[in-house]
């Protein structure tokens, strides 16, 4: 990894602390730096979540009483060849056998809450950034879209698997898709279930800055040193894009009710591909 001059985020007692996470903040360009790790698997656990919510209250509080302080977000990870695995498939496969339509419903919510503050880019003039170096698989690949800015290495993965198990991606994946390329780009990706190159995403518009294998943190400092030109304008232009296509919040919830609904339906054929997929999230670990 590249050593870059950090300082911790936890710069006061009421910081929260993690285990799930890594947060760093780095000074000389405002920009606060959260590392997923796969403790134990690399999905989104009901614990990761947990504790994304709490560092973006963090990070809201942070942006209240100091906005400038706070220009840009980063996502990344820290599990080696992975952003991130998606949905916790453990938990799904057992909420859909006990028939716990709530139960559903509520961890799905939790994860558009936590995309959604970040597709808003935290309701601030900052801006999001997802830096993938690994796998971004389903709920994975969701979360890196749901960022102002998705830069990615070449070789990573990406995709949404969900169409072989016979569900779909109800985390956002339809919205986010249509807002960067067209619905019917966005609905071909969904069914078709490939995990596809990073370099192929790129070429359709969906990954917004491709970079050399080892190279992601550079032209996510690249990307930022550019923004320095003329940042009134490309704040004024993603203000701009968020009345032009916008993505309203009800629209997520919405889809994420139908998901929850229809996952309750999956067959017994259904769940045993589920559990083929929950021993490929289980073999990834930090």
């Amino acid at each position: 990894m590249v050593s870059f001059p950090l300082d911790s985020f936890g710069l006061n007692s009421s910081a929260p602390t993690f285990s799930q996470l890594d947060a760093e903040y780095d000074s000389s360009v405002n920009a606060a730096w959260v590392f997923m790790r796969g403790t134990p698997r690399p999905c989104f656990t009901p614990d990761l979540l947990s504790e994304l919510n709490a560092y973006q209250a963090h990070i809201t509080r942070g942006i209240t009483r100091e906005p400038s302080r706070y220009q840009y977000m980063i996502s990344a990870s820290r599990v080696e060849g992975v952003f991130n695995l998606g949905g916790d498939l453990e938990l799904f496969a057992s909420l859909i056998k006990q028939g716990s339509r709530d139960a559903l419903y509520t961890y799905a919510r939790s994860c558009i809450d936590i995309l959604y503050k970040n597709m808003r880019h935290y309701y601030s003039d900052l801006t999001t950034i997802s830096l993938v170096q690994g796998d971004a698989l389903g709920g994975g690949f969701e979360a890196a879209l749901s960022s102002n800015v998705l830069i990615a290495e070449r070789g990573c993965k990406l995709g949404l698997p969900e169409v072989v198990f016979n569900l779909f991606p109800g985390m956002g994946a339809y919205s986010f898709l249509s807002r960067k390329t067209n619905p019917k780009t966005a609905e071909e990706i969904i069914l078709r279930g490939k995990l596809y190159c990073a370099e192929e995403l790129y070429e359709m518009g969906v990954i917004d800055i491709l970079a050399e294998p080892g190279q992601g943190y550079n032209e996510v400092y690249n990307y930022i040193a550019q923004q320095k030109k003329s940042p009134n304008t490309r704040k004024i232009l993603r203000k701009v894009k968020d009345i032009c296509n916008p993505i309203t919040y009800e629209e997520l919830i919405n889809i994420t009710a139908v998901w929850s609904d229809e996952a309750l339906q999956l067959t017994p054929k259904d769940l045993r591909m589920v559990d083929r997929l929950i021993k490929a999230q289980n073999n990834k670990h930090s």
